[in-house]
């Protein structure tokens, strides 16, 4: 008897629930099967269920009160996943009476609609589902697919995924649960992973749906909290999952190469995902070691044993890059050595061109770069500003337009992305400078720290010149730009263009790669549009970011330039 009741551990209540519903239930959700534990009597079953996940999938089993006897079924193949499950009562949820600003939430309605929402998945690192899987579902009332659509762009910024419990198995509890929440990490909008949960929430709500519940990992401590926020609390459901790749990290731990930033981190996932040996040299300074086949490279993130120093130091020389640009045709902005002493060189020049932009000869990340500068005194101050950073200080012309980075990998042209100057919303309430703390937190999140907007001299000026002080507060819906530079670390923010990019600026950065004879390089223009032929050299980057870049495949490129023998067979035909 006590052997049988090890075997069978299904209490009469259990039975009795499983009299109703649909026996060992699955639902397909694109990125792989939702399992519905509660649905199971026998561990084994559920196991062999697990054992069935495709490649490149990831399989979630959900609602499992007795994880330890389905883990002694098959403890080398399974894990508990350290997540906790959190459950939204809906009979006693009450909807916002405030309303999402800038953006709405509506349902997936095209396949435009399914590629925007895969690339969001791409960019959090979340298992990507076929274009036509979620237009083969956007009738189904079982998955329910909600967007964030940007008011102005049209772009879309967020998902999230509902299932419907008692359309999925004859649920009799009347469940519903929340999946594959997602934001664009460079959106500028608020709240828009609340707004979703919000509108699901009463989608599920108006439907009759008891209670909404979702998985979340552990440490998560934002998610927890916006959830905590909305009315959730934890109820004692566990997960499993199978011990795959996509999986690692959850149940072998953190690997030493955990303390890289997200531009060495990317390249060196994709290193081991090839089976490349990683050994981290130094983790604050994002130096490791790749080693395959006898071959060994030491990388600085993007950077390589594969540039030279000469590369190094020409792009670190803007006047000498300039230079060589313009030998080479490549077309660049009028340019002189900046010296705030010589008041009628920067008077005549200032003339000349009307605007100009202040940079240090040498330098990174936007450090001392200073735009858009239209008066002597802002032009001496910006020089000033910029010997702190380099003793030797140019300026350029102003070029119009947009700001565009294009990644050069082995003379092709990888990635292509504009770069968005940071900009603020009003909402009739907060400061200035409380909106520009507010967002520069999200860049900071978004980015892992990587990205933050200063709050000094140069922010602001140019919210002066926008009209506006630090204290003052922009009505609903102004918009405000409080940076004039797009640089990354001073929370510009990157929107993928490579699919439209003009032949002519394509041409002009493998131009610029060549003459300075480097691998890798970030090529930085301004241009009217990216399918626009005008384009101006501004400068170029050694060491560009290629998590900025995602989901373009740049971290695949640079370890097939690294290493060519570890691209499988038939890619390696195909690229040759």
């Amino acid at each position: 008897m006590r052997d049988q009741a090890m075997k069978d551990p299904v209490t009469k209540g259990e039975k009795r629930y499983a009299e109703r519903v649909d026996t060992n239930a699955v639902l397909d959700c694109g990125w792989g099967r939702l399992i519905f534990g509660q649905t199971f009597t026998d561990p084994q079953a559920l196991v062999d269920c697990l054992r069935e996940e495709q490649p490149q999938r990831r399989d979630i089993a959900f609602y499992i009160r007795d994880p330890h006897v389905v883990l002694a079924a098959a403890p080398q193949e399974v894990f508990l996943d350290p997540s906790h499950t959190f459950r939204l009562d809906l009979a006693t949820y009450r909807s916002s009476k405030s309303r999402p600003r800038g953006y709405f939430i509506r349902r997936l309605a095209s396949e435009a609609d399914a590629t925007a929402v895969n690339r969001i998945y791409e960019t959090n690192h979340m298992v990507p589902v076929e274009p036509d899987f979620f237009w083969r579902q956007r009738d189904s009332r079982t998955l329910n697919y909600l967007v964030a659509e940007d008011n102005e762009s049209g772009e879309i910024i967020g998902t999230v995924t509902g299932v419907d419990h008692e359309r999925a198995f004859a649920d009799p509890e009347k469940g519903s649960s929340l999946w594959c929440l997602a934001v664009e990490p460079t959106t500028q909008h608020p709240g828009v992973g609340e707004a979703l949960v919000r509108r699901l929430s009463e989608l599920f709500q108006a439907r009759g749906c008891a209670y909404m519940d979702l998985s979340v990992l552990h440490d998560n401590e934002g998610a927890i909290a916006l959830y905590e926020k909305l009315g959730f609390r934890r109820v004692p459901f566990f997960t499993l999952k199978r011990k795959n790749v996509i999986n690692e990290k959850l149940f072998i731990g953190s690997p030493p190469e955990e303390e890289l930033n997200i531009y060495a981190r990317i390249i060196v996932d994709e290193a081991r995902r090839r089976g490349i040996g990683v050994e981290v040299l130094d983790a604050e300074g994002g130096y490791f070691r790749l080693s395959y086949g006898g071959r060994s490279v030491v990388c600085r993130e993007s950077l390589s044993d594969l540039t030279t120093a000469i590369a190094m130091s020409l792009c670190d020389d803007k006047s000498a890059t300039r230079r060589l640009m313009e030998r080479v045709g490549v077309p660049v902005p009028k340019q002189i050595k900046a010296d705030e002493e010589d008041e009628e060189a920067l008077k005549d020049f200032l003339e000349a061109c009307g605007e100009v932009v202040v940079k240090p000869v040498r330098g990174e990340q936007g450090r001392g770069v200073v735009v858009g500068i239209d008066n002597l005194e802002d032009f001496k101050a910006a020089i000033k500003s910029a010997r702190s950073v380099s003793p030797e200080v140019i300026a350029e012309e102003f070029s119009p337009g947009e700001d565009l980075r294009v990644i050069v990998i082995n003379d092709q042209v990888v990635a292509a992305a504009m770069r968005k100057p940071p900009e603020i919303v009003g909402d009739g309430k907060k400061t200035v400078k409380d909106l520009i703390q507010r967002l520069s937190r999200r860049r900071e999140a978004a980015t892992q720290g990587e990205s933050r907007i200063p709050l000094d001299e140069e922010t602001e000026r140019i919210v002066r010149a926008g009209g506006h002080e630090m204290d003052d507060v922009l009505d609903e819906g102004e918009r405000l730009r409080v940076r004039k530079t797009a640089n990354l670390h001073t929370g510009g923010q990157l929107v993928d263009v490579t699919d439209d990019l003009h032949e002519a600026i394509a041409e002009s950065a493998i131009k610029a790669a060549r003459a300075i004879d480097i691998p890798v390089v970030g090529v930085d223009f301004m241009i009217d549009a990216p399918d626009r032929e005008r384009h101006v050299f501004i400068e170029a980057n050694e060491r560009p970011g290629l998590a900025n870049h995602e989901p373009q495949p740049t971290a695949e490129r640079f370890i097939d330039l690294l290493f060519p023998l570890s691209i499988k067979g038939d890619a390696r035909e195909g690229r040759s």
